[in-house]
C-alpha cells in the first residue's frame, strides 16, 4: 500500500487536501473508514493525546491496521497535538504512521530543539512528523465565545521558513486565523488568506496544515487549498454530529438501553460530515 507521503505529493500535484478526522470511539472510526470507501479518498485518522489515552495507543493502532488490511483503503493514523517528545515516542513505538508535535506555545528556539529531536527519532522508524508555528487557540468543543485572535498569534512567514529548514519536519501546521472549536452562535469563521499567501510565498510548495477547520466558510477552505494547504483537521463538527445524533435518539426513544441500536445513528451522522468534507477538500476519487 502506498505511504502517506505519496498522497501528500499527489495532493500538491493535483491541488487537493487530505482530511484528518479525529475520533474517540469505534463508531466514529467506522464512519471515517466508510466515508473513505464511499468516496475513494485517502483519510487520516487523528487522535489527540486525550483521545489516544482514552482509546489506548496500541489499541487505536491495531484498529486502524485491521480496517486498512480488510478494506485496502489508504487510512493513516496521526497523533494530534503531541506536546512532549516522550509521548510522541510512545506513539511512534506503538505504530503510528505520523505524529504532530505541537510546540507552538514554546519559545521558538525550544520548539526547534524538540522538533529536531522528534524528527530524528521518527525518521529511524519511517514515521512522518508535523510541526507547528503559531498558537491556534480554543478547544474542540462548543464555545460560548470565539477566542480573540491576536495578530502576534499568526504564523510569521520567515519564522516558518526557518523552522522548516532547521527541523526537517514533513509538514507544517500554521495559524492563519482559525481556532479549535465552534462558536455557539454559529457564526462562520474566516481564514486570513493574506497571511496564508505570505507563508506560501516564503516556504514554497512545502505542505501546510490547517487546524481548527470546523465552522470555516467552504469558500475559504477552497481558497486555502489553492494557497498550499494540503491537510485539514476536523474534530468539533464530528463531535457535535455524534453527540446531537445520540441526543435525538434518546429524545425519540428514552427507554432504549441497547447501545448497538442507538450508536449506528451517531456513526451515520459523523460519516455524513466526513463525506461532505472530503468532497469539499477535493480528495474524493484520489485513491
Amino acid at each position: 500500500m502506498k505511504k502517506l507521503d505519496y498522497y501528500f505529493k499527489k495532493a500538491a500535484k493535483e491541488n487537493f487536501a487530505i482530511g484528518q478526522f479525529n475520533v474517540s470511539t469505534l463508531e466514529a472510526l467506522k464512519a471515517v473508514v466508510a466515508a473513505s470507501g464511499v468516496l475513494n479518498s485517502p483519510v487520516i485518522v487523528g487522535v489527540s493525546e486525550g483521545e489516544s489515552r482514552f482509546l489506548g495507543l496500541k489499541q487505536i493502532v491495531s484498529l486502524v491496521k485491521v480496517f486498512r488490511e480488510e478494506t485496502k483503503f489508504p487510512i493513516f493514523l496521526n497523533l494530534d497535538h503531541g506536546k512532549t517528545f516522550e509521548y510522541i515516542k510512545k506513539a511512534i513505538d506503538a505504530g503510528f504512521d505520523s505524529c504532530h508535535f505541537d510546540g507552538s506555545q514554546l519559545k521558538f528556539e525550544e520548539n526547534i530543539i524538540i522538533s529536531k529531536q522528534v524528527v530524528k527519532y521518527a525518521k529511524g522508524k519511517g514515521v512522518f512528523i508535523e510541526g507547528e508555528i503559531g498558537f491556534v487557540k480554543g478547544s474542540s468543543t462548543l464555545l460560548e465565545k470565539s477566542p480573540e485572535i491576536n495578530y502576534e498569534d499568526l504564523t510569521d512567514p520567515l519564522m516558518a521558513k526557518e523552522f522548516i529548514n532547521k527541523t526537517g519536519i514533513d509538514r507544517l501546521a500554521v495559524n492563519v486565523g482559525t481556532f479549535h472549536g465552534v462558536n455557539a452562535s454559529g457564526d462562520a469563521l474566516r481564514i486570513n488568506l493574506q497571511r496564508l499567501e505570505e507563508i506560501r510565498n516564503a516556504v514554497g510548495n512545502f505542505p501546510l496544515v490547517l487546524h481548527g477547520a470546523s465552522g470555516v466558510l467552504p469558500e475559504d477552505i477552497k481558497k486555502a487549498i489553492n494557497l498550499g494547504i494540503r491537510k485539514i483537521n476536523l474534530n468539533t463538527e464530528l463531535r457535535l454530529a455524534f453527540t446531537n445524533a445520540l441526543k435525538r435518539a434518546f429524545d425519540e426513544n428514552p427507554k432504549e438501553i441497547i447501545p448497538y441500536k442507538y450508536l449506528p445513528g451517531a456513526a451515520q451522522a459523523v460519516q455524513k460530515i466526513v463525506e461532505e468534507k472530503i468532497n469539499l477538500f477535493g480528495s474524493n476519487n484520489k485513491i
